[in-house]
């Protein structure tokens, strides 16, 4: 049997993080959230998720942050990470691409009903 997908949703909306979870819950991930970038970073080393939707405005570290530590160690540096923001200024675009970033979405641009799209999109096969 093909082993689940690990999908993690770093997310401070509560409301937000819940809605993006019911619309992947039943594309059969294994879904988990953090809800700050502190949180993210040790959820992140403990299960190695395969595919991260990550917003940038988050309490504690923001999600530039949880996405340096993400690349700088050698376990979860290939895991794809797909920004999901409302930060829609092109420095910070251009900044989450060169992080390594698979995509940068910006929240008000895109229905929850697509993020199973972008995920299945991003994720490793």
């Amino acid at each position: 049997m093909e082993k689940k997908k690990k999908v993690m949703i770093v997310e401070d909306d509560t409301v937000l993080a819940n809605a993006l979870s019911l619309a992947l819950q039943n594309e059969g991930y294994e879904l988990s959230i953090a809800t700050d970038g502190e949180e993210a970073e040790r959820m992140i080393q403990q299960e190695i998720p395969d595919l991260i939707l990550l917003d940038l405005l988050l309490p504690i570290k923001n999600g530039f942050e949880v996405l340096k530590v993400i690349r700088q160690n050698p376990n979860t540096k290939n895991i794809s990470v797909v920004i999901l923001t409302n930060f829609e200024q092109e420095t910070s675009i251009l900044e989450g691409k060169k992080l390594g970033a698979k995509d940068y979405i910006v929240k008000a641009n895109v229905d929850i009903q697509d993020i199973p799209e972008i995920v299945k999109k991003h994720l490793p096969s």
